[in-house]
Protein backbone atom coordinates (compact mmCIF):
# COMPACT_ATOMS: atom_id res chain seq x y z
CA UNK A 1 0.00 0.00 0.00
CA UNK A 2 0.98 3.55 -0.64
CA UNK A 3 3.03 4.84 2.48
CA UNK A 4 0.67 8.21 2.35
CA UNK A 5 -2.19 5.70 2.18
CA UNK A 6 -1.25 3.86 5.42
CA UNK A 7 -0.64 7.49 7.56
CA UNK A 8 -3.81 8.63 6.20
CA UNK A 9 -5.54 5.37 7.57
CA UNK A 10 -3.48 5.33 10.68
CA UNK A 11 -4.70 8.91 11.70
CA UNK A 12 -8.12 7.67 10.68
CA UNK A 13 -8.17 5.02 13.12
CA UNK A 14 -6.69 7.00 15.69
CA UNK A 15 -9.70 9.60 15.41
CA UNK A 16 -12.24 6.57 15.83
CA UNK A 17 -10.31 5.34 18.78
CA UNK A 18 -9.74 8.50 20.13
CA UNK A 19 -13.95 9.33 19.43
CA UNK A 20 -14.61 5.81 21.03
CA UNK A 21 -12.86 6.92 23.90
CA UNK A 22 -14.37 9.83 24.41
CA UNK A 23 -18.22 8.47 23.72
CA UNK A 24 -16.99 6.27 26.96
CA UNK A 25 -15.48 8.51 28.89
CA UNK A 26 -17.75 11.18 30.60
CA UNK A 27 -20.53 13.04 29.53
CA UNK A 28 -20.40 14.53 25.52
CA UNK A 29 -23.37 16.62 24.89
CA UNK A 30 -24.47 17.99 21.36
CA UNK A 31 -26.43 21.90 21.73
CA UNK A 32 -29.59 21.46 20.42
CA UNK A 33 -31.10 24.91 21.43
CA UNK A 34 -29.93 27.57 23.14
CA UNK A 35 -31.41 30.58 24.15
CA UNK A 36 -29.37 33.87 24.52
CA UNK A 37 -29.29 34.87 28.57
CA UNK A 38 -27.89 37.12 30.72
CA UNK A 39 -24.58 36.24 33.21
CA UNK A 40 -24.90 33.93 35.56
CA UNK A 41 -25.40 35.50 39.36
CA UNK A 42 -25.14 34.03 42.94
CA UNK A 43 -27.49 34.09 45.31
CA UNK A 44 -25.37 33.48 47.96
CA UNK A 45 -26.46 32.51 51.57
CA UNK A 46 -29.71 33.01 50.67
CA UNK A 47 -33.12 31.14 50.36
CA UNK A 48 -34.08 33.09 47.10
CA UNK A 49 -33.35 31.02 44.48
CA UNK A 50 -37.03 31.65 43.15
CA UNK A 51 -36.19 35.65 42.79
CA UNK A 52 -32.65 34.90 41.03
CA UNK A 53 -34.52 32.10 38.78
CA UNK A 54 -37.07 34.37 37.70
CA UNK A 55 -35.03 37.52 37.37
CA UNK A 56 -32.71 35.73 35.25
CA UNK A 57 -36.20 34.80 32.73
CA UNK A 58 -37.31 38.08 32.86
CA UNK A 59 -33.87 39.47 31.78
CA UNK A 60 -33.92 36.29 29.10
CA UNK A 61 -36.86 37.72 28.04
CA UNK A 62 -36.48 41.32 27.86
CA UNK A 63 -33.36 39.75 25.75
CA UNK A 64 -35.91 38.17 23.24
CA UNK A 65 -37.91 41.09 22.92
CA UNK A 66 -35.00 43.49 21.67
CA UNK A 67 -33.92 44.69 24.73
CA UNK A 68 -30.69 45.35 26.47
CA UNK A 69 -29.41 42.80 28.95
CA UNK A 70 -30.01 44.20 32.41
CA UNK A 71 -28.98 43.32 35.84
CA UNK A 72 -32.39 43.58 37.50
CA UNK A 73 -32.55 43.47 41.15
CA UNK A 74 -33.21 40.74 42.85
CA UNK A 75 -33.34 42.00 46.49
CA UNK A 76 -36.18 44.52 45.48
CA UNK A 77 -38.12 41.30 45.17
CA UNK A 78 -37.34 40.22 48.12
CA UNK A 79 -37.72 42.61 49.95
CA UNK A 80 -41.16 43.45 48.57
CA UNK A 81 -41.96 39.81 49.21
CA UNK A 82 -41.12 39.75 53.03
CA UNK A 83 -43.39 42.41 53.44
CA UNK A 84 -46.15 40.69 51.54
CA UNK A 85 -45.57 37.38 53.81
CA UNK A 86 -45.77 38.96 57.21
CA UNK A 87 -49.47 40.59 56.16
CA UNK A 88 -50.12 37.23 54.77
CA UNK A 89 -48.62 35.38 58.07
CA UNK A 90 -50.64 37.58 60.31
CA UNK A 91 -53.87 37.13 58.35
CA UNK A 92 -53.38 33.22 58.78
CA UNK A 93 -52.81 33.73 62.92
CA UNK A 94 -49.50 32.43 62.04
CA UNK A 95 -50.86 29.18 60.41
CA UNK A 96 -49.27 30.35 56.54
CA UNK A 97 -45.64 29.77 55.92
CA UNK A 98 -42.74 32.35 56.41
CA UNK A 99 -39.30 32.37 55.15
CA UNK A 100 -37.02 33.07 52.88
CA UNK A 101 -38.78 30.23 49.80
CA UNK A 102 -40.85 31.48 47.38
CA UNK A 103 -42.17 30.86 43.80
CA UNK A 104 -41.91 32.76 40.41
CA UNK A 105 -45.19 34.10 40.70
CA UNK A 106 -44.19 36.05 43.76
CA UNK A 107 -41.83 38.09 41.64
CA UNK A 108 -44.32 39.05 39.02
CA UNK A 109 -46.64 39.97 41.75
CA UNK A 110 -44.22 42.78 43.01
CA UNK A 111 -44.21 44.24 39.45
CA UNK A 112 -47.74 43.85 39.14
CA UNK A 113 -47.98 46.31 42.05
CA UNK A 114 -44.49 48.32 42.63
CA UNK A 115 -42.46 47.65 39.16
CA UNK A 116 -38.84 46.39 38.72
CA UNK A 117 -35.31 48.62 39.47
CA UNK A 118 -31.59 47.15 38.23
CA UNK A 119 -29.13 46.29 40.78
CA UNK A 120 -27.26 49.54 40.93
CA UNK A 121 -30.50 51.06 42.35
CA UNK A 122 -31.14 48.00 44.80
CA UNK A 123 -28.36 46.07 46.14
CA UNK A 124 -30.29 45.18 49.30
CA UNK A 125 -26.44 44.78 50.75
CA UNK A 126 -27.25 47.22 53.54
CA UNK A 127 -25.25 45.16 56.54
CA UNK A 128 -21.56 45.29 56.16
CA UNK A 129 -21.43 42.66 53.60
CA UNK A 130 -20.36 41.95 50.14
CA UNK A 131 -22.36 38.58 49.86
CA UNK A 132 -26.34 38.41 50.10
CA UNK A 133 -26.53 36.69 53.70
CA UNK A 134 -29.95 36.66 55.51
CA UNK A 135 -29.91 33.95 58.60
CA UNK A 136 -29.70 36.69 60.44
CA UNK A 137 -32.63 38.56 59.03
CA UNK A 138 -34.90 35.66 58.88
CA UNK A 139 -34.43 34.86 62.34
CA UNK A 140 -35.40 38.40 63.30
CA UNK A 141 -38.19 38.54 61.26
CA UNK A 142 -39.28 35.35 62.06
CA UNK A 143 -39.58 36.31 65.83
CA UNK A 144 -40.97 39.66 65.15
CA UNK A 145 -44.08 38.00 62.90
CA UNK A 146 -44.72 35.27 65.99
CA UNK A 147 -44.56 37.98 68.45
CA UNK A 148 -47.59 39.93 66.53
CA UNK A 149 -49.10 37.08 66.42
CA UNK A 150 -49.33 35.93 70.04
CA UNK A 151 -49.69 39.43 71.05
CA UNK A 152 -51.76 38.92 74.33
CA UNK A 153 -53.54 42.49 74.15
CA UNK A 154 -55.37 40.36 70.74
CA UNK A 155 -56.22 43.92 68.86
CA UNK A 156 -53.27 44.75 66.74
CA UNK A 157 -51.55 48.23 66.65
CA UNK A 158 -51.22 50.47 63.69
CA UNK A 159 -47.62 50.28 64.50
CA UNK A 160 -46.63 46.59 64.02
CA UNK A 161 -46.08 46.90 59.53
CA UNK A 162 -43.74 50.33 60.03
CA UNK A 163 -41.90 48.60 62.50
CA UNK A 164 -41.52 45.68 60.89
CA UNK A 165 -40.65 47.79 57.33
CA UNK A 166 -38.15 49.64 59.63
CA UNK A 167 -36.06 45.98 60.01
CA UNK A 168 -35.93 45.14 56.01
CA UNK A 169 -35.28 49.05 55.44
CA UNK A 170 -32.24 48.57 57.90
CA UNK A 171 -31.04 45.25 56.59
CA UNK A 172 -32.15 45.28 52.97
CA UNK A 173 -31.88 49.54 52.35
CA UNK A 174 -34.89 51.43 52.19
CA UNK A 175 -36.64 51.53 48.58
CA UNK A 176 -35.98 53.56 45.32
CA UNK A 177 -38.46 55.43 43.30
CA UNK A 178 -39.62 52.82 40.67
CA UNK A 179 -40.36 55.44 38.15
CA UNK A 180 -37.21 56.92 37.36
CA UNK A 181 -35.75 53.25 36.78
CA UNK A 182 -34.57 52.75 33.50
CA UNK A 183 -36.62 49.14 33.91
CA UNK A 184 -40.00 51.47 34.22
CA UNK A 185 -40.79 51.09 30.86
CA UNK A 186 -39.02 48.04 29.16
CA UNK A 187 -42.67 46.81 28.18
CA UNK A 188 -42.53 44.03 30.47
CA UNK A 189 -46.27 42.69 31.30
CA UNK A 190 -46.39 40.05 34.40
CA UNK A 191 -49.90 39.00 32.95
CA UNK A 192 -48.21 37.52 29.62
CA UNK A 193 -46.72 34.59 31.73
CA UNK A 194 -48.25 31.45 33.01
CA UNK A 195 -47.28 28.53 35.79
CA UNK A 196 -48.09 25.26 35.15
CA UNK A 197 -47.83 21.66 36.82
CA UNK A 198 -48.54 18.67 36.63
CA UNK A 199 -50.45 16.28 39.25
CA UNK A 200 -52.99 13.60 39.04
CA UNK A 201 -54.90 14.46 42.31
CA UNK A 202 -55.97 17.72 40.47
CA UNK A 203 -58.22 17.71 37.39
CA UNK A 204 -56.32 18.63 33.90
CA UNK A 205 -56.31 21.91 32.13
CA UNK A 206 -58.19 23.36 35.40
CA UNK A 207 -56.39 26.21 37.77
CA UNK A 208 -55.29 24.78 40.75
CA UNK A 209 -53.52 25.80 44.35
CA UNK A 210 -50.36 23.76 44.12
CA UNK A 211 -49.75 22.57 47.57
CA UNK A 212 -46.09 23.25 48.55
CA UNK A 213 -44.92 25.20 51.66
CA UNK A 214 -43.28 27.81 49.46
CA UNK A 215 -46.86 28.74 47.81
CA UNK A 216 -47.47 31.16 50.77
CA UNK A 217 -49.46 33.05 48.60
CA UNK A 218 -51.51 30.31 47.61
CA UNK A 219 -51.19 31.49 43.58
CA UNK A 220 -52.89 28.83 41.08
CA UNK A 221 -51.37 26.82 38.37
CA UNK A 222 -52.66 25.40 35.17
CA UNK A 223 -52.53 21.40 35.60
CA UNK A 224 -51.95 19.71 32.41
CA UNK A 225 -50.70 15.68 32.16
CA UNK A 226 -47.14 15.16 32.72
CA UNK A 227 -46.44 14.75 28.28
CA UNK A 228 -48.01 17.87 28.19
CA UNK A 229 -46.10 19.60 29.82
CA UNK A 230 -43.40 18.52 28.80
CA UNK A 231 -44.56 19.06 25.33
CA UNK A 232 -45.18 22.71 26.60
CA UNK A 233 -41.34 22.94 27.67
CA UNK A 234 -39.66 21.34 24.29
CA UNK A 235 -41.78 23.85 22.43
CA UNK A 236 -40.70 26.97 24.56
CA UNK A 237 -37.17 26.40 23.73
CA UNK A 238 -37.40 25.26 20.09
CA UNK A 239 -39.33 28.81 19.52
CA UNK A 240 -36.74 30.50 21.32
CA UNK A 241 -38.41 30.78 24.86
CA UNK A 242 -36.77 30.00 28.12
CA UNK A 243 -38.30 28.37 31.17
CA UNK A 244 -38.61 29.23 34.83
CA UNK A 245 -38.57 25.92 36.93
CA UNK A 246 -39.25 24.79 40.03
CA UNK A 247 -38.91 21.24 40.86
CA UNK A 248 -36.43 19.15 43.68
CA UNK A 249 -32.76 18.65 43.47
CA UNK A 250 -32.14 16.62 47.14
CA UNK A 251 -31.55 13.24 44.98
CA UNK A 252 -28.30 12.32 44.98
CA UNK A 253 -27.94 12.23 41.85
CA UNK A 254 -28.63 15.84 41.12
CA UNK A 255 -24.94 15.85 40.91
CA UNK A 256 -24.21 19.68 40.66
CA UNK A 257 -20.35 19.35 40.86
CA UNK A 258 -20.30 17.04 37.72
CA UNK A 259 -23.00 19.27 35.81
CA UNK A 260 -25.46 16.82 35.74
CA UNK A 261 -28.86 15.81 37.05
CA UNK A 262 -30.38 12.22 36.28
CA UNK A 263 -32.41 9.71 37.42
CA UNK A 264 -30.97 6.47 37.05
CA UNK A 265 -32.49 3.19 38.12
CA UNK A 266 -32.00 1.88 41.53
CA UNK A 267 -30.30 -1.26 41.36
CA UNK A 268 -28.66 -3.32 37.93
CA UNK A 269 -32.17 -6.09 38.29
CA UNK A 270 -34.22 -3.46 37.01
CA UNK A 271 -32.98 -3.29 33.75
CA UNK A 272 -35.44 -4.43 31.01
CA UNK A 273 -36.37 -4.09 27.58
CA UNK A 274 -33.94 -1.79 24.99
CA UNK A 275 -31.86 -0.47 28.51
CA UNK A 276 -30.89 -4.09 28.99
CA UNK A 277 -29.42 -4.35 25.27
CA UNK A 278 -28.05 -1.08 25.43
CA UNK A 279 -25.96 -1.76 28.90
CA UNK A 280 -25.16 -5.74 28.45
CA UNK A 281 -21.93 -4.76 27.28
CA UNK A 282 -20.97 -3.44 30.85
CA UNK A 283 -20.27 -5.60 33.43
CA UNK A 284 -22.74 -5.61 36.78
CA UNK A 285 -19.97 -4.12 38.61
CA UNK A 286 -19.26 -1.56 36.59
CA UNK A 287 -22.71 -0.37 35.76
CA UNK A 288 -23.21 -0.82 39.49
CA UNK A 289 -20.45 2.25 40.07
CA UNK A 290 -21.51 4.41 36.61
CA UNK A 291 -25.40 4.39 39.09
CA UNK A 292 -23.44 5.68 41.85
CA UNK A 293 -20.96 8.07 40.63
CA UNK A 294 -22.72 9.69 37.62
CA UNK A 295 -19.66 10.38 35.62
CA UNK A 296 -21.17 9.22 32.46
CA UNK A 297 -24.51 8.60 31.25
CA UNK A 298 -26.49 5.44 32.81
CA UNK A 299 -29.67 3.79 32.35
CA UNK A 300 -33.01 5.94 34.09
CA UNK A 301 -35.74 5.01 34.84
CA UNK A 302 -39.04 5.31 33.00
CA UNK A 303 -41.39 8.36 34.46
CA UNK A 304 -44.93 8.26 34.37
CA UNK A 305 -47.76 10.33 35.70
CA UNK A 306 -48.44 7.37 38.16
CA UNK A 307 -45.18 6.91 39.62
CA UNK A 308 -44.58 10.63 39.60
CA UNK A 309 -47.13 11.06 41.91
CA UNK A 310 -46.58 8.79 43.94
CA UNK A 311 -43.12 10.69 44.47
CA UNK A 312 -45.21 13.77 45.06
CA UNK A 313 -47.33 11.64 47.76
CA UNK A 314 -44.72 10.16 49.58
CA UNK A 315 -42.35 13.17 49.75
CA UNK A 316 -39.43 12.03 47.94
CA UNK A 317 -40.38 14.92 45.53
CA UNK A 318 -40.34 18.04 47.33
CA UNK A 319 -40.49 21.81 46.37
CA UNK A 320 -36.57 22.48 46.93
CA UNK A 321 -34.82 25.09 43.97
CA UNK A 322 -35.66 27.21 41.17
CA UNK A 323 -33.52 27.20 38.09
CA UNK A 324 -33.70 28.69 34.88
CA UNK A 325 -34.08 26.45 31.83
CA UNK A 326 -32.34 28.20 28.68
CA UNK A 327 -31.47 25.43 26.23
CA UNK A 328 -31.82 21.54 25.16
CA UNK A 329 -28.74 18.98 24.27
CA UNK A 330 -28.24 15.31 23.80
CA UNK A 331 -25.73 13.08 25.37
CA UNK A 332 -23.23 10.35 23.57
CA UNK A 333 -26.25 7.99 23.66
CA UNK A 334 -28.65 10.39 22.19
CA UNK A 335 -30.76 11.04 25.72
CA UNK A 336 -32.14 14.63 25.82
CA UNK A 337 -31.19 16.92 28.00
CA UNK A 338 -31.92 20.45 29.19
CA UNK A 339 -29.67 22.98 29.42
CA UNK A 340 -30.45 24.83 33.01
CA UNK A 341 -28.52 28.12 34.52
CA UNK A 342 -28.76 27.81 37.96
CA UNK A 343 -27.39 30.65 40.18
CA UNK A 344 -25.06 29.20 42.56
CA UNK A 345 -22.23 31.46 40.65
CA UNK A 346 -20.12 30.80 37.74
CA UNK A 347 -17.68 27.98 39.37
CA UNK A 348 -18.51 24.45 38.13
CA UNK A 349 -18.27 22.20 35.41
CA UNK A 350 -20.57 24.18 32.82
CA UNK A 351 -19.78 27.88 34.58
CA UNK A 352 -22.83 27.84 36.55
CA UNK A 353 -25.18 26.02 34.23
CA UNK A 354 -26.06 22.39 34.39
CA UNK A 355 -27.61 19.13 32.13
CA UNK A 356 -31.07 17.95 33.60
CA UNK A 357 -32.01 14.63 31.59
CA UNK A 358 -35.27 14.34 30.61
CA UNK A 359 -36.33 11.88 32.72
CA UNK A 360 -34.71 13.58 35.60
CA UNK A 361 -36.91 16.54 34.57
CA UNK A 362 -40.00 14.40 34.04
CA UNK A 363 -40.12 13.20 37.68
CA UNK A 364 -38.69 16.05 39.56
CA UNK A 365 -40.18 19.15 38.13
CA UNK A 366 -42.72 20.49 40.42
CA UNK A 367 -43.84 23.35 38.17
CA UNK A 368 -42.84 25.81 35.17
CA UNK A 369 -43.16 29.36 34.49
CA UNK A 370 -43.41 30.46 30.82
CA UNK A 371 -44.83 32.74 28.44
CA UNK A 372 -48.40 32.85 26.48
CA UNK A 373 -46.93 31.91 23.33
CA UNK A 374 -44.49 29.24 24.88
CA UNK A 375 -47.76 27.19 24.73
CA UNK A 376 -48.59 25.23 21.84
CA UNK A 377 -52.45 25.89 19.96
CA UNK A 378 -53.94 22.99 21.29
CA UNK A 379 -52.71 22.60 24.82
CA UNK A 380 -53.47 26.69 25.00
CA UNK A 381 -57.34 25.75 23.52
CA UNK A 382 -57.73 22.75 26.21
CA UNK A 383 -56.66 25.31 28.89
CA UNK A 384 -58.54 28.41 27.46
CA UNK A 385 -55.83 31.06 27.38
Amino acid sequence: MNPTKIKLLLIVLIFIEFNTIAQTEGFVFKTLNEVPTSPVKDQQRTGTCWSFATTSFIETELIRMGQPIFDISEMYFVRHAYALKAKEYIRFQGANNFGQGGQAHDVLNVIREHGMVDETEYPGLNYDSDVHAHAELEKILSAFVETIVKNPIKKLSTAWFNAYNGILDAYLGKLPNKNVSPLANVGFNPDDYVELTSFSHHPYYKKVILEIPDNWSHNQYYNLPLDELMQVLKYAIENGFSVCWDGDVSEKSFAYSKGVAVLPISKVEELTGSDKDRWTNISKDDLSHLLANFDRPVPELRVTQENRQQNFENLTTTDDHLMHITGMATDQNGTLYFITKNSWGSDGVYKGFLYMSEAYVRMKTIAIMVHRKAIPQEIAHKLGI
